[in-house]
């Protein structure tokens, strides 16, 4: 097109379109945009809505599975829990919001993925987050921290669905840019699955919920772009989140899908009034007629760009049957909801936008939703020079290791050094803020176990409420979050492999089976090698892990350009962290376990390599070891045994399913001896554990994260039965270490001791860390 364009290239920059975007913008309208479709395409070819990245790499997940009944496109996954249960699930990021306005930022988040979930037709049950954040040595890392968990801690306890779970990791990785992924589960309520795609030519279009403001302009182009010193500039792209009024929604919404009325609904989520419309009329082939000036406005003046971007919180659109509109309002209107029609489905497959009785914006509803650009990589072909870097550190740089320490420390000494950690340390902190109790279905308290479960109540019919003498009462959902984010740092491709087996393996320890994932991707920008490198190679490995574990990928979300820029512009990516979210089984809740030691005189053993065993399956590289002694991530992390993961994850399982064993832990960070320290916190009880192991090899033997190992208990009489079945199902790859008892954690090494603290001494420890960081 010969005719110039009436804006200019910092304005089109400033939208988050690049020159040939914009290039190709004209070519498919045949004409320049206006101000409205600019900001349109802006939002919806952003990273954070269209995927334009990792797009190529997301179609490798496996997606199909026999539980599967939704997977990826829609609001949320969809699961078969068997009897009549149907489990919605998803995990979504609120990084960057959180990062200039941590308290709205994160509550948003929270309230962005409930409407996920209910907009499917399920009542949400369960909500858990996946935080990231720098040193809390630094006061601003201690502000992020604080105003995070108190903006989930509020946004979730007021809409009355409670935090269950979840994980925190501290890194100055992320001292600019934290992450917060939230997840949330819900059960169907509704006999079909509520989908998004527009039916029906002459149907109307309903807008309910709250009234739109100009908060939130332009969340997702904000979303999809680095961090600087001017970010704070931007809190009008962070959105205020009303709680109650969500609560009332929610109500609305289900009681409104049970009504038959209601012919597709999305939420309005990342940019709005056009995601909304532009992704119901691309899903369902159709077009949508939205007429702005019905639209409810809390705001005077705004003008169409302002409505289109707008993420003002607590919104809906739904398509509903003609003639049937009214009923729907009534519903909305009962509770005190914003409710009106405002726009048809048409049949020519475009958004057009009217306001004022002219037409102010009209795009191709495929361009804006599906056909966006896709940008296929080059991929690295040969690691990048850190990595090589890294990988080329030797263990024998470590302090030489004794009976009796380190230099300049004992064993006892680092003991305590790694639980007063932040990352290992307890999360009490975090989850005392949180209300885990209402809806009186948590049956696994946040830090009593390695993941959360929740009792799942079947409907005993379509518009009752379930009942307790339902026999499906005893069946539980568990889920949990994971991710060691240095392990991806330093090879991307192993370190996603372990996302997803720890997140099998906590699962495991509870006694549930793993069914499916949601996946949350938080990497610095693809445009850089470095950042699709790493990018790429974690997408491999979680596709490759997933398959190994039989859990499909039903959904997720991409958070890219998670880059700060110093004052000369220069960026600085955080650890490439790709967050696994997974959901299992639990068919008898009675018989799940928790982490802590129980009874004196317990059998404590050792699922996985023995403690003797050296591989690459268990590894210094990452570890928490070496961070607290050398203060350096290097090395390579431990590679994935799915033979041996699968196996030894089984036996945790069978053993729970038999009620042989009586707690389960998995060892993660900080290796063996913190998984122990850990079980002694979590049942008060001390332990007199016996390890395999060569003098100069007890930092292995005791440090070393990996081996796919788990620690169980076992009481005397089930001693015999329990050791049969282990040599069928393990042959070689388990050990009884030692036994529960006394007030003491003693680990004893050739017949010397080695460590000897009182769990006393360990729980102030581990429990104090945080507070006392964030008492400063």
């Amino acid at each position: 097109m010969s005719t110039p364009s009436p804006f200019s290239a910092a304005e089109i920059a400033s939208e988050g379109i690049k020159p040939e975007e914009y290039a190709e913008i004209v070519r498919r309208l045949d004409r320049h945009p206006n101000k409205a479709e600019l900001g349109m395409f802006g939002v919806m070819w952003s990273e954070h809505c269209c995927y334009k990245n990792s797009r190529p790499l997301l179609k490798n997940f496996p997606t199909t599975g026999k539980r599967v009944l939704v997977g990826p496109g829609e609001n949320a996954g969809v699961v078969d829990m068997g009897d009549g249960i149907r489990l919605a699930f998803k995990i979504e990021s609120h990084n960057h919001p959180s990062a200039v306005e941590p308290f709205q930022g994160a509550a948003t988040g929270v309230g962005g993925i409930l409407r996920d979930i209910f907009t499917m037709g399920a009542r949400p049950i369960a909500v858990l987050n996946s935080l990231r954040f720098g040193s809390l040595e630094d006061a601003k890392t201690r502000r992020l921290f604080s105003g995070v968990v108190s903006g989930i801690s509020h946004y979730g306890n007021c809409v009355g669905v409670p935090t269950i779970g979840g994980e925190v990791y501290f890194d100055r990785a992320y001292s600019g840019n934290p992450l917060v992924n939230a997840m949330a589960l819900g059960l169907m309520e509704t006999t079909e699955i509520v989908k998004s795609g527009a039916k029906g030519i002459g149907n109307p279009v309903l807008y309910v919920g709250s009234t739109t403001g100009r908060d939130g302009m332009g969340g997702a182009s904000f979303a999809s772009a680095e961090l600087s010193a001017e970010s704070i500039d931007d809190r009008p792209a962070v959105q205020v989140g009303d709680p109650f009024l969500e609560k009332s929604l929610i109500e609305a919404c289900l009681e409104a899908f049970k009504t038959g009325a209601v012919v597709a609904a999305q939420d309005m989520g990342a940019a709005g009034l056009t995601c909304s419309t532009a992704e119901m009329a691309a899903k369902g082939g159709v077009g949508i007629l939205l007429d702005l000036d019905k639209i409810p406005a809390r705001e005077t003046g705004m003008v169409p760009y302002e409505y289109l971007l707008s993420e003002s919180q607590e919104r809906m659109l739904f398509v509903a049957e003609k003639g049937r509109e009214q009923e729907l309002i009534d519903i909305f209107h009962k509770w005190e909801l914003q409710a009106v029609v405002a726009g048809e489905v048409i049949a020519e497959s475009i958004v057009r936008i009217m306001f004022k009785g002219e037409i102010a914006a009209e795009v191709p509803a495929t361009a804006l939703s599906d056909d966006t650009p896709i940008y296929e990589r080059k991929l690295m072909t040969t690691p990048p020079e850190y990595a090589q870097k890294a990988w080329a550190w030797n263990p024998e740089s470590l302090p030489k290791a004794s009976y009796t320490g380190i230099e300049g420390m004992s064993w006892k000494q680092v003991l305590l050094k790694l639980l007063d950690t932040p990352t290992i340390a307890s999360k009490r902190w975090v989850y005392r803020q949180y209300d885990h109790q209402v809806q009186n279905n948590t049956v696994m308290f946040p830090g009593g176990a390695d993941a959360a479960i929740v009792r799942v109540r079947a409907l005993a019919n379509e518009t009752e409420k379930a009942t307790f003498e339902h026999p499906s009462t005893i069946r539980g959902v568990a889920a949990t979050t994971d991710c060691n984010p240095r392990y991806v740092y330093l090879n991307p491709y192993e370190g996603a492999k372990m996302a997803v087996a720890e997140a099998a393996r906590n699962l495991s320890c509870v006694g549930a089976e793993p069914i499916a994932v949601t996946d949350n991707l938080n990497f610095g920008s693809p445009e850089k090698p470095i950042g699709y490198w790493q990018l790429a190679n974690a997408c491999t490995g979680i596709s490759e892990a997933c398959r190994e574990f039989d859990t499909p990928v039903t959904g997720g979300n991409v958070s890219l350009y998670n880059e700060t820029l110093d004052d000369e512009g220069n960026p600085t990516p955080i650890y490439p962290t790709p967050v696994i979210g997974m959901v299992g089984i639990v068919e008898d809740i009675s018989k799940a376990v928790g982490q802590g030691f129980r009874t004196e005189g317990d059998r404590i053993y050792l699922l996985g390599l023995p403690t003797s065993a050296q591989a690459n399956t268990i590894s210094f590289g990452g570890s928490e070891y070496l961070m607290a002694i050398q203060n350096i991530a290097a090395g390579q992390p431990p590679v994935v045994d799915f033979v041996l993961e699968r196996s030894v994850q089984a036996a945790c399982r069978e053993g729970i399913r038999q009620s042989w064993i009586k707690s389960a832990h998995d060892s993660s960070e900080g290796g063996l001896a913190i998984a122990l320290a850990e079980s002694c916190i979590g049942g008060n009880i001390g332990a007199l554990v016996e390890l395999i192991s060569a003098s100069h090899c007890l930092d292995y033997a005791m440090f070393a994260e990996g081996g796919a190992r788990i620690i169980v208990t076992v009481s005397p009489e089930n001693q015999t039965e329990w050791e049969t079945y282990l040599k069928g199902a393990l042959q070689g790859n388990w050990e009884r270490i030692g036994t529960v008892i006394g007030s003491a954690l003693e680990i004893v090494v050739q017949e010397q001791t080695v460590i000897n603290v009182s769990v006393a001494e360990m729980t102030e420890t581990w429990g104090e860390a945080i507070d006392r960081r964030m008492a400063v």
